[in-house]
């Protein structure tokens, strides 16, 4: 019998080329009267947002921008943003950018309306009244969290990464319009490309996934590898990231429904000690936990690889030559390794705690402890020598 489970997509997606021009109507249907428009520093000197703020001033509405929000994004970046979204009067919110903008949005939403310090939400259940609508549109093919409802925050205090996750932070519409990405740089579009893969793979393969979930997750696999090569070597090429923004809406959809395992038990560790990026550092990771993985998933991790491509009949023989082709992929794309992160050896110790401790960590397909994330660790860190 299949396990019993939900499946709740709260956002209205709204997918294609030149989709963004439907934001005017969709903030009409909200009834909105002012937006804070959520991103980063770098898409406005990019003159991106400036398409973000033409449709809204079309509808003849109030708006401001909040640009501060950093990679990984922290504490204090979204308590200062609902601070000024309550004085201004703010009654919805667009996220524009890539996962960093779009999570801390989600929880400038909860505060907004509810109030009190973003750690007060960490976990699940924790939030019991509605949020601030929020619209998001994503700029990169990456992270999903478009239509996930999870949003990932640095304590910078304690140094970690904790999550909030609820349907209550989801978008009430995501607007996936692939043209937006089209400028993406090639490093950033590998990274946040094998952040999609890193999502597809473990909503695929954790113990606690569902057949919704797995569907989604094995189609997006073969989006995405198929098509990543492309969009990095030549970003011009529209139907590459099209397919590449496909990819990561599908992985979205998938781990948001399941969950993710060691492989972001490690980046989101990474990321807290070091404010690493977290594409790359799932880029990095994910062949050496699928590596460890594989006594327990070699039958799906067979599916993966043919999913990739790989035409191979045996399946333990198809699942080693699919994480291979990871790691041919990820060199092939331009990706470093470990090294590239500056981390500290003897932080590995500490490294390997925050990982063990990450609430997905029971999540993996294979049960893993302390000891196996520092040989994990080590085992990157020798490879990249």
């Amino acid at each position: 019998m299949i396990n019993n489970f939900d499946f709740i997509l709260p956002a209205k997606i709204r997918y294609g080329k030149g989709m963004v021009k439907v934001l005017g109507e969709e903030l009409r249907l909200l009834k909105t009267k002012k937006v804070m428009i959520i991103t980063d520093k770098g898409l406005v000197r990019a003159g991106l947002v400036n398409r973000i703020t033409d449709l809204i001033q079309a509808e003849g509405l109030s708006f401001i921008t909040y640009d501060e929000i950093e990679a990984n994004p922290k504490d204090y970046n979204v308590e200062l943003a609902s601070e000024i979204a309550r004085k201004q009067s703010i009654d919805t919110i667009v996220a524009f950018g890539g996962g960093s903008p779009i999570d801390a949005a989600k929880a400038v939403a909860v505060l907004t309306k509810q109030g009190g310090k973003v750690k007060d939400y960490q976990g699940k259940g924790k939030i019991k009244g509605d949020c601030i609508p929020l619209i998001t549109i994503p700029t990169t093919a990456g992270t999903g969290s478009e239509v996930t409802f999870s949003s990932v925050i640095t304590d910078t205090k304690e140094k970690y990464k904790f999550t909030i996750k609820s349907p209550a932070i989801a978008a009430k519409v995501a607007i996936i319009d692939p043209e937006l990405t089209l400028t993406v740089p090639p490093m950033v579009t590998a990274a946040t490309g094998i952040d999609a893969l890193t999502h597809a793979i473990e909503g695929y393969t954790v113990n606690c996934t569902e057949p919704i979930a797995e569907a989604v997750g094995l189609y997006a696999v073969e989006y995405i590898a198929k098509n990543i090569v492309e969009a990095v070597k030549n970003g011009e090429n529209i139907e590459a990231r099209d397919k590449m923004m496909m990819g990561s809406l599908l992985a979205g959809l998938s781990f948001s429904h399941a969950d993710v395992a060691s492989v972001h038990c490690m980046a989101e560790s990474l990321g807290s000690m070091y404010d690493a990026p977290h594409g790359m550092c799932n880029a990095i990771l994910l062949p050496y936990v699928m590596e460890y993985n594989l006594p327990s998933v070699e039958f799906k991790y067979a599916r993966v690889a043919r999913a990739m491509g790989i035409d191979e009949k045996d399946d333990s023989k198809a699942a080693v030559k699919g994480i291979e082709y990871i790691k041919r992929l990820s060199k092939k794309i331009g990706l470093p390794g470990i090294k590239s992160l500056k981390i500290n050896r003897e932080d590995i110790n500490l490294l390997a705690e925050m990982s063990v401790k990450n609430g997905s960590n029971e999540s993996n397909p294979r049960n893993i402890a302390k000891d196996d994330y520092i040989m994990l660790f080590n085992k990157a860190y020798n490879d990249n020598c």
